[in-house]
This record gives C-alpha cells, sequence and structure tokens, in this order.
C-alpha cells in the first residue's frame, strides 16, 4: 500500500493529511513549521510516504531542505497548481488545504518547482538587500530635489558622492530648508556607505566563483549581472536546451505566425 502526505505551510505550524492509495485520508495533525518537528511528526504516522507535497511558499525552501536531510521525499509543487486543487474545497481552512495537496500527490497532476540551493539563495537575498538599498536611497534623493525645487533651487545631475556636499553648497544659510534637508542627508550618507558594503561582498563573491569569472569575460557583463544571473539559474542542467533560460526569466523570443509562414526570433 502506497501512501502520500501534504503539507500546508503557516507561518507557526503546519496541517498534516496522509492518504493511502485510494484517496482515503489515514492521519491528520499539525506540528510546529519546523524541518525537526514535521520530520518527527511525519516519523511518528509510522507509514511508507511515497511522496510528501508542498506548496511553494516563503518557508518552503527551508522546510523542504531540512524534510530532505531525513530522507524522506519532499515534493515542491507551483502555487497556482496547488490554489487550482484547494478552490475544489467547500471551505478554505489549512486542514483543506492539506486534504487538497495530498490528493495532488496521489494523483501524480502537479508540476514539480525547482527548489534552489541554499548557497543561491543567499546570494539572491544578498542581491535583494543592495537593491532594496538603492532604491530607498534614490526615492529621499528625489524627496531632497522636490524640497529643493519648490523653494526655487535647482541642484542639477551632481554624482552620488557629492550629492550631499552640492546641497548643502546650494542651501547655504537658509536655516529652514537645511532644517528639512540634513536629517535626509544623514540618512543618504549611511545609506551610501551600507550600499557600498553589501556592493562589495557581491564583487568578492563574484572573483571568487567560476561561473561569474567566465560570465565577466563577456563585454558589458560586471559582478553583480554575473553573480545575478548565477543566481536565478542555480543548476544549468535542470534545462533542457539553453534558449529554455531566457523563458524562464521572462525574455520570450518574438513570434510572427500566419497561414505557412512562421518566424521566430533570436
Amino acid at each position: 500500500m502506497k501512501y502520500f502526505a501534504g503539507l500546508d505551510v503557516s507561518l507557526e505550524e503546519t496541517a498534516i493529511c496522509v492518504v493511502d492509495e485510494s484517496g482515503r485520508i489515514v492521519k491528520e495533525g499539525r506540528a510546529a513549521s519546523e524541518p525537526r518537528a514535521l520530520y518527527e511528526a511525519l516519523r511518528k504516522i509510522d507509514l511508507p510516504l511515497e511522496r510528501i507535497g508542498l506548496e511553494a511558499c516563503s518557508l518552503t525552501a527551508w522546510l523542504y531542505d531540512g524534510i530532505r536531510a531525513e530522507g524522506l521525499l519532499a515534493i515542491c509543487i507551483e502555487t497556482r497548481q496547488a490554489n487550482a486543487a484547494m478552490k475544489t474545497m467547500p471551505n478554505k481552512t489549512d486542514r483543506n488545504d492539506a486534504r487538497a495537496l495530498t490528493q495532488i500527490m496521489r494523483t501524480g497532476w502537479y508540476r514539480q518547482v525547482h527548489v534552489k540551493s541554499q548557497q543561491c539563495r543567499l546570494w539572491r537575498s544578498l542581491l535583494v538587500a543592495r537593491r532594496t538599498v538603492l532604491n530607498e536611497m534614490r526615492t529621499i534623493e528625489n524627496v531632497v530635489r522636490t524640497i529643493l525645487r519648490e523653494a526655487g533651487i535647482k541642484l542639477g545631475t551632481p554624482g552620488r558622492a557629492a550629492f550631499a556636499h552640492r546641497v548643502r553648497e546650494l542651501i547655504g544659510a537658509d536655516k529652514v530648508i537645511m532644517a528639512l534637508v540634513e536629517p535626509l542627508l544623514a540618512i543618504v550618507a549611511t545609506m551610501l556607505r551600507e550600499f557600498g558594503r553589501l556592493t562589495e561582498q557581491g564583487f568578492n563573491i563574484a572573483r571568487k566563483e567560476q561561473v561569474c569569472r567566465r560570465l565577466m569575460s563577456v563585454p558589458g557583463v560586471g559582478p553583480i549581472t554575473a553573480l545575478g544571473f548565477r543566481a536565478a539559474v542555480d543548476q544549468p542542467d535542470r534545462f533542457r536546451r539553453s534558449r529554455d533560460v531566457g523563458a524562464h526569466l521572462g525574455l520570450t523570443p518574438a513570434r510572427y505566425q500566419s497561414g505557412e509562414t512562421d518566424i521566430r526570433a533570436r
């Protein structure tokens, strides 16, 4: 007899459902959303689990790694597909969601999502943190520009390093405007310093990573771009063809098809 499990993951607790190959519910329960706690809960069920399904979410990668490290076959499934199955339930509850995930595992009608390695997830987090600091810094700089413009002061286009000095120079002895702008300039200075640190971390990783060094040999590709591509692709062998990588990143080629004509752009 084969058995299948579905885990509906929430921030604090995870609903667990186990069915046999006929679809009959065998066990149900709850456990803390921790890899070890889930493993212990599944182990206590004491049934040979064929597949264990989780819906893709922010905790999935961490739980997926932990469950598979214990020797269990965890499978991460695509969110939209899981949501379609959950809509068949009469009521939206964690218990019913776990039941829907279990039935997906039993029938095999699912699309498995690739869970990136922990290293690539950390690289991506670094790049997201760097981009967030950069975007917020630009937002504050634009606020400063707006304040100056409303006072009739035209800032121009100074470089980021000279931004604060140029602002103070143009404001001069206007204490009212300076009182508004000075706190923002202090924030920008701090963010600029931390942005530099995050950028340096990215540079150091790219210099040590062989694939990134190879990518940087392409004209116009720098350390941050190379690291971003490396983190996005993770394992190249999961793509059947090289052109599939572009589609995975949202860069689909243009196509013109009419009658006997079918032109695919590169």
